[in-house]
């Protein structure tokens, strides 16, 4: 069975086939994309026939391209040598979707794929042939896409219900960006529902499954683009952040998250949930990756008036700063108050007291922080303004567009959203902007100037600890004990790497990935992509998911 593309995988959207007599395919849906899904299936037909007839042949004298664990290097690599095209990347990351998404562990990622995936590729490969030039850095590259970024040809529905079939007129600035770049967006991919919170799970799609133990939460809120890019989904993939839901998937599925400086990246045209602390950026499975994806990314928007202060903070290329010796020399604080302290977090506390003696190793000099008062619970709980400005975001983002709801108050009274948000949703439509909003700014910026001191105080490059103090948590408990808020919160920059993994368990053969976060100044990113490609290099804790077969692992050239 080959999934028609442009059709929702989600339990509540329509499943449509080709060539098992059209199960779960409604006549709307026929109708509307059925000339969509003839060009996609003659395109899948040709790459199909490709693979089978390439491969018997060039098996024994040309070297194939292994999907797993692609990077944007090796893709660009095996495009110039003629050993791999858009069009037969792009088909096998499908049949990998359509193997583990809906089937084998059943991860349950994609809400809805890219109906023009194919035909993309194939005007880049055409491109490509004609002029022997790239359109852009990401030329080809297939990237996933959380689904609370605008997108004009696919629907954007932040996971809910109330948004199910809301096509917003413009795409995002960020997605803009990346198709200049010649990205692939390959698919929209699922979230917690509105970003509100850390288990990704929507009244859409469901619950999305960790690729390492299926039995556990991919993290969130990005967690549908955290566990699809560990899953090798996709080269890379973007994920949005208001406390932890960049850094939070990162961890949680041993990829590599950067969440910038405030105003680094646009958030133009993206569903919003705080204009004080959202922020978006790249999710990949190495630092590499996450700096190209970055480049991207960056840049002045008049249509987010935040990114006035990235101009002259900028780097033109962050991938000058992937030093092999990153660490080397650098000062590096322990923030010991963001270790736990109960039996529970002890698995973490043995991950992350690792890496700093790799750390050390590695040549960093290690600095152990004396923070009395700094709580990352707290940080969330007293100080974070989240709530406070998802009434006012997502009303404003409502009413400029053309979508089914116009404010939160029509969202509650649709009933269109998963239970797990009630309560939030609930409580941020009763809040305002009041002397208790005015007092968490004021404590916002206290925080802001106690870690710039901090870090000026010690001669820090950046502060570590481990992105969360126990290990995320099994489907139907709460995201508990992370520490992404002292980054959201102050809008400094930071980076998670992944840190290694917990004993092995019967549900996770591997364990369970722990990342250990960085956090830096404002607009220090080069810094950190310095330090993290450093500690990657130093300690190699990559692996992919055991759960996920090796389905195409190696596609054989076509000359």
């Amino acid at each position: 069975m080959t999934l028609a593309a442009g059709t929702h995988l989600g339990r509540y959207e329509i499943l449509a086939p080709i060539g098992e007599g059209g199960m779960g395919c409604s006549r709307r849906a026929i109708r509307g994309s059925m000339g969509v899904h003839m060009k996609f299936m003659r395109l899948l037909m040709f790459g199909t026939v490709m693979l089978m007839a390439n491969g018997a042949g060039a098996q024994n004298s040309v070297k194939p391209f292994h999907l797993d664990e692609a990077t944007i290097s090796d893709v660009h690599a095996a495009y110039k040598s003629g050993a791999l095209t858009s069009v037969r990347l792009v088909q096998a990351y499908l049949e990998r979707i359509r193997a583990c998404d809906q089937a084998g562990p059943k991860l349950n990622v994609v809400i809805f794929l890219n109906p023009r995936a194919l035909e993309e590729a194939a005007a880049l490969d055409e491109h490509f042939r004609r002029t022997g030039k790239f359109v852009g850095p990401l030329h080809g590259i297939p990237v996933l896409l959380k689904d609370n970024v605008n997108t004009n040809d696919m629907p954007t529905t932040g996971g809910s219900l109330s948004l199910a079939g809301y096509t917003p007129v413009t795409d995002a600035a960020i997605t803009q960006k990346l198709r200049s770049a010649g990205a692939i967006i390959l698919a929209k991919v699922n979230l917690h529902e509105f970003a509100i919170w850390g288990e990704t799970v929507s009244s859409i799609q469901g619950q999305t499954l960790n690729p390492y133990d299926l039995t556990r939460t991919p993290g969130g809120s990005s967690g549908g683009t955290g566990a699809g890019v560990a899953a090798n989904f996709a080269i890379a993939g973007i994920g949005t952040d208001t406390v932890n839901s960049i850094r939070s998937p990162a961890s949680a599925n041993s990829i590599v998250g950067i969440r910038p400086t405030l105003g680094l990246v646009s958030r133009a045209g993206i569903i919003p949930y705080s204009f004080t602390q959202d922020a978006a950026g790249p999710l990949a499975r190495n630092v590499a990756d996450a700096a190209k994806m970055l480049n991207v990314l960056v840049g002045y928007d008049p249509n987010d008036p935040a990114t006035a202060w990235s101009v002259g903070n900028t780097e033109e290329d962050y991938t000058r700063f992937l030093k092999a010796n990153g660490v080397q020399g650098k000062r590096i604080g322990v923030l010991r108050s963001f270790f736990g302290i109960a039996p529970i977090d002890d698995e973490v506390n043995v991950i992350a007291s690792q890496a700093v003696e790799d750390l050390k190793r590695s040549g960093a000099t290690v600095v152990e922080l004396n923070t009395p008062g700094l709580d990352s619970g707290k940080l969330s709980s007293d100080i974070s303004v989240h709530l406070y400005e998802f009434k006012p975001a997502i009303n404003a983002y409502l009413a400029a567009g053309n979508a089914p709801v116009k404010s939160l108050a029509e969202i509650i009274s649709s009933g269109k959203f998963h239970p797990n948000i009630g309560d939030n949703i609930t409580k941020a439509q009763g809040l305002e902007m009041d002397d208790s909003y005015r007092l968490r700014l004021q404590k916002r910026s206290e925080l802001q100037q106690r870690v710039i001191k901090i870090m000026a105080d010690e001669r820090l490059d950046a502060i570590m600890f481990p992105h969360q103090k126990r290990l995320v948590v099994p489907i139907g408990e709460t995201q508990v004990e992370r520490n992404g808020a002292l980054g959201s919160v102050t809008g400094f920059p930071s980076i998670v790497v992944p840190g290694g993994f917990s004993s092995p368990t019967p549900t996770a053969t591997l364990g369970v990935p722990v990342g250990i976060e960085f956090l830096g100044r404002p607009w220090s990113e080069k810094l950190l992509v310095e330090i993290g490609y450093g500690y990657e290099q130093a300690t190699k804790h990559r692996r992919p998911p055991p759960t996920i077969p090796p389905l195409l692992a190696a596609l054989y050239p076509t000359r």
